[in-house]
């Protein structure tokens, strides 16, 4: 298991905090074991198994949370998982530095997200990008729960900032595994999401394969009718990426993709919303969100330039990036480009904008996400047995935006790896 390998049980008590619980915010103790990097039953723990805290932690009436989780991250840092290095380790490396990064943004999972690129890059980036958890130790930092490879089988008339000389169209499964790798698809895979047009060539026919090796497919960078979107979810479509962005505009006679709200409870798919202020506006989203609130989802799509002074930069296509605040643009036009805002920015926005619960903002990137990949009850939980991931949030009172949350401490496997009253172990 991961975790520390003491002698004994490291078991830590979370006292005078506001737990999520469902829609609510309920105080209560939480138990953890730094030994398993576990969340413990604190009844059993205390009356059945007799643990005694080695250490008592008074939050002071925080809130404590899950880890964040962020499906759709294309880099940060400085670095971009799309772009290969000279070497495997120089890779590697430049991961372990996201890794470090995320973690003290309050994001303890996620999945790397690679854009449309030739098959030379999904070959030699894909390897690096798999599930970390088994070999993962908690002062690493964010933990990676497997690639989310977007494009390149998207619609050229949809593509945003993508590359149209690298996008695709698969007519039969081979045109997959050409371009990412037969072994990256394999059982074992480290994709596990696929973000495609299922309007683009024969690529509504090879969903079902894609779902049969345990692969979310997204519709994404689409210009599908309404019809065609309700044929991708029959087919196994379980999620939309980015909603609103890069997709046929909702239109009161076809309502597009956006109309898939709208199904009946058991149709409806996942959907990312980008909750920065830029790809969005706030009524956009509550209106996503008041059609289908189990199934938002709060993503960055956060760009290497996360955390970069603002500037001019190159990208990997040859063009160059704007970053101007959280705004990042394509040189010479107002087409978006990414975000370069954290999460717990967008938990903050989308809080204000949607009306939602405290609770209900943070399990659009804890609960949900983890359902959907299908990780209930292992991340973005604190039931016990889950991985203890966790985030300390303190709230201040911005004179503009209102309250405001912020990630005080991060918890991996059990042990703190961020906190900002001292030094970080990141």
């Amino acid at each position: 298991m991961p975790g520390k390998t003491t002698a004994a049980p490291r078991i830590t008590k979370f006292t005078n905090c506001r737990l999520v619980r469902g829609s609510s915010l309920v105080e209560q103790d939480l138990w953890i074991d730094s030994l398993t990097g576990k969340i413990l039953k604190d009844q059993e723990a205390f009356y059945g198994l007799h643990l005694s805290p080695d250490e008592i932690i008074d939050l002071g009436g925080r809130i404590l949370a899950p880890g964040l989780i962020d499906v759709q991250l294309n880099g940060a840092q400085g670095f971009d998982f799309s772009v290969p290095c000279d070497t495997k380790e120089e890779y590697d490396e430049g991961l372990r530095m996201v890794n470090r990064g995320l973690a003290r943004t309050g994001v303890t999972s996620y999945l790397p997200t690679v854009i449309s690129s030739n098959p030379e890059v999904y070959w030699k980036v894909l390897p690096s990008l798999g599930p970390s958890a088994a070999a993962h130790h908690p002062e690493l930092g964010a933990e990676s729960l497997g690639a989310h490879v977007e494009g390149p089988f998207l619609s050229p008339g949809r593509n945003g900032i993508h590359k149209p000389e690298v996008l695709r169209a698969a007519q039969t499964f081979e045109d997959l595994l050409h371009c990412y790798g037969k072994e990256n698809l394999a059982n074992t895979n480290p994709i596990k999401m696929i973000t495609a047009a299922p309007e683009v060539g024969n690529m509504m026919a090879q969903i079902p394969e894609i779902a049969k090796r345990g692969i979310i497919y997204s519709i994404g960078h689409s210009d599908a009718t309404y019809e065609q979107a309700v044929s991708a979810t029959n087919q196994g479509a379980r999620m939309i990426t980015h909603l609103f962005n890069a997709m046929r505009p909702f239109y009161h006679r076809n309502p597009g993709v956006f109309g898939l709200l709208g199904r009946s409870e058991r149709h409806r798919p996942y959907y990312g919303v980008i909750a920065d202020g830029i790809h969005l506006h706030p009524t956009s989203i509550k209106i996503a969100y008041n059609a289908h609130p189990d199934g938002l989802i709060l993503v960055t799509d956060a760009m290497r330039l996360c955390g970069l002074p603002d500037g001019i930069y190159d990208w990997t296509n040859g063009e160059r990036i704007v970053k101007t605040g959280a705004r990042l643009t394509l040189e010479g036009s107002d087409k978006i480009a990414g975000s370069s805002a954290t999460l717990i920015e967008c938990v903050n926005n989308f809080r204000r904008w949607s009306g939602s619960s405290t609770a209900d903002a943070i399990n659009a990137c804890t609960v949900v996400p983890a359902r959907l990949l299908g990780l209930e009850g292992v991340k973005g939980s604190l039931d016990a047995g889950a991985d203890a991931d966790l985030i300390v949030l303190g709230e201040t009172d911005d004179l503009y935006s209102g309250p405001t949350l912020t990630v005080d401490q991060v918890w991996k496997f059990g042990a703190k790896i961020h906190d900002t009253d001292k030094v970080a172990a990141v």
